[in-house]
This record gives C-alpha cells, structure tokens and sequence, in this order.
C-alpha cells in the first residue's frame, strides 16, 4: 500500500477548476496537476524545490 500524503494546493490556483498545483512534501518534493490527481507527478529533492521557490518568488 502506498504512503498517506497531505496535497496542498497552491495559493494561485483558481478555484473553478483551471490551473491547479499541488505539492506533497515527502522525503521528496511531489508536485501534481490537481485536476488530474491519479496521473503522472514530478518529484525532485528537497533542495531543488527550495532552488525553485527562490527563484519565483517575487523581489521584496
């Protein structure tokens, strides 16, 4: 059986069912089209996922 993860999804996702991530946070970084949840998912390290948030969040 596989593990139990908690999906979060993002802040930016629409709420009508358009663009929609969502992230598990697990020994590695899952990220998934809500709109799609038993379809394919991207996992990458965490210290890759921390590269990207820096990367994207807006300057201060």
């Amino acid at each position: 059986m596989g593990e139990q993860l908690t999906w979060i999804r993002s802040s930016h996702s629409d709420s009508e069912g358009g663009a929609c991530v969502e992230v598990a946070f697990a020994p590695r970084i899952r990220i998934r089209d809500s709109k799609n949840p038993t379809g394919p998912e991207l996992q990458v390290p965490a210290s890759a996922w921390a590269v990207f948030i820096s990367a994207v969040q807006p300057e201060a």
